[in-house]
This record gives structure tokens, C-alpha cells and sequence, in this order.
């Protein structure tokens, strides 16, 4: 496990943090935790350094979630979206992987975060699961978590399945977050585009 620790990405990352970048970064969390701090890395770097860590444990994932930089922590749900994109998963691996995501939500908390890994590790796992925690999550009073209902659809948009965004969308459509509002317009013309 040792090459695949959460210490080892983070130090990786620390080793192209830029202090100029910084201030640029915060635009991106900027309805985030107020508490996320910033290293100043480029995604690129981000994800290239999370694919190279596609083996880490889930337990070293839960690390990383915890940690208080914005690029970490976008590196954790990295590296789950990269797994469950993965095509000869597990059902348990996938299970896991949308257990986590799901119990620490707490820590996904900006848009990117869901966008990046909602749709692979919730949608795609609920394709053959009951959509039960879609609903549950599209009536939370956690902005993220609402989030994560509509655009965790998208992967039922692309098998043409259009039913649960529509209904996801019409629990949202009043919702008074501007986040929630741009991804419900989103996911509605994406689907629309395909009925």
C-alpha cells in the first residue's frame, strides 16, 4: 500500500504548489467551506497525479477528504471518479466507493467536487440500484447534496434514461441556490436534447 498513500499524494501535490496561483484558485470554492485552503496547483496537475493513484485505498481516499486544501480534497474525488470509471470494477468496490462518497459528503462541498464525481460514482452505481438516496438527497437542506441529485443523472442521460432527471429537476426547479438552478437548467437541456 505504501505507494499508494494519502501522505505520499499530498506531498506529491505540496512539491508543485504555487503561491502566485493561489488568489486565482479561490474563485473556485468561493461558495465552499470557508475554512478550504488553497496550495495554488493547476488541475491538470491535480489529475494527473489522481490517475497515477487510481489504486489508492478507500481508506487513504477518506485521508484526503479531510484534508483542509481545496486541490486535495479535488484529488480524492479524483481518484473515486477514475475507479468507478474503471470497467471491470467490483460490485463491492462500487458499493464502497458510493458509500463513501455519500458519508462523507460533508466533504464534498463545492460545485467541482460533485461535478467531477457525482455522475461515475452515484449515477453510475444507481443504474442497476434503487434511486431511493436521489430522491433523499434532492430534498436535503445541504446545497451540495442537492447538487449531487441532478448531476448525478447524467449518467442516465446517457443511457437514455430521462425519468429520474425530470422528476429530480422538478423537485429543484424552485430551489433559490444559484448552483442548484444552473445545474437543473443543464441537466433538463442535456436531457430534452435526447427525448
Amino acid at each position: 500500500m505504501g505507494d499508494y498513500q494519502a501522505e505520499v499524494f499530498m506531498n506529491e501535490l505540496e512539491q508543485h504548489q504555487n503561491e502566485n496561483d493561489v488568489e486565482r484558485m479561490k474563485r473556485f470554492f468561493k461558495d465552499s467551506d470557508p475554512h478550504t485552503l488553497c496550495l495554488g496547483l493547476h488541475m491538470k496537475t491535480v489529475f494527473q497525479t489522481a490517475k497515477r493513484f487510481i489504486k489508492m485505498p478507500l481508506s487513504e481516499i477518506e485521508k484526503l477528504l479531510e484534508s483542509p486544501y481545496y486541490e486535495v480534497r479535488m484529488g480524492a474525488v479524483s481518484i473515486m471518479d477514475f475507479q468507478a470509471k474503471q470497467n471491470k470494477l467490483s460490485e463491492d468496490t462500487r458499493k464502497a466507493l458510493f458509500d463513501l462518497y455519500i458519508r462523507r459528503h460533508d466533504r464534498i462541498n463545492n460545485w467541482d467536487f460533485v461535478d467531477r464525481s457525482a455522475p461515475s460514482v452515484i449515477g453510475e452505481y444507481l443504474l442497476d440500484h434503487p434511486r431511493d438516496t436521489l430522491y433523499r438527497l434532492a430534498r436535503s437542506n445541504n446545497k451540495w447534496e442537492r447538487r449531487t441529485a441532478i448531476v448525478s443523472t447524467y449518467a442516465f442521460i446517457k443511457q437514455d434514461e430521462l425519468d429520474d432527471t425530470f422528476r429530480i429537476a422538478e423537485l429543484l426547479i424552485a430551489d433559490e441556490e444559484e448552483l442548484i438552478q444552473k445545474a437543473v437548467g443543464s441537466w433538463i437541456r442535456e436531457a430534452k436534447s435526447l427525448s
